[in-house]
């Protein structure tokens, strides 16, 4: 099982960082089918082999998650996945 853990500051204030962690929870949903459910400042998200949840604060936003076995071995490239789509995201 490997961990992923990806960080970044934002200025935008949390109600504005909510917006744009929900756009992209559902373009993750679109793409990959996983499923999003907030639960208060944390957005969950979950599928078959991957659990994660995005953690949103007044000042930076950080993603956590967890891959089962399959998708372990492609942890490199889905760390870097979520490192571009959260600089994206946060513009």
């Amino acid at each position: 099982m490997a961990k992923i853990s990806v960080e970044r500051a934002h200025s935008l204030g949390k109600e504005a960082a909510r917006e744009k962690a929900d756009k992209l929870a559902k373009k993750l949903n679109e793409q990959y089918g996983l499923e999003p459910q907030w639960s208060g400042d944390v957005l969950n998200l979950k599928r078959s082999g991957v659990k994660g949840a995005v953690h949103v604060g007044d000042d930076s936003i950080r993603v956590d998650v967890e891959l089962g076995l399959m998708m372990s071995a492609m942890s490199g490239m889905i760390k870097a996945e979520i490192e571009k789509a959260l600089d994206k995201a946060l513009v």
